[in-house]
């Protein structure tokens, strides 16, 4: 498996050639966050918006992010 890393948050992906996606789910963390793009562009993208909202919902919540 590649990884990639945003904030410090390190999400572990592969790829689908029978969907043409790649798919992926950050590491290390309680809470379920997958991120999916059709390019390693959209991958990066897809996982920076993912921590942006994993850590906004943290805050919302009252709740320290893992």
């Amino acid at each position: 498996m590649n990884s990639i890393i945003y904030k410090g948050y390190r999400g572990s992906f592969e790829y689908d050639p029978e969907a043409g996606i790649f798919h992926g789910d950050v590491l290390d963390i309680t809470d379920v966050v997958t991120f999916q793009g059709r390019s390693i562009d959209e991958l990066r993208k897809a996982l920076a918006d993912y921590i942006e909202d994993y850590l906004k919902f943290c805050k919302d919540q009252g709740k320290l992010p893992n």
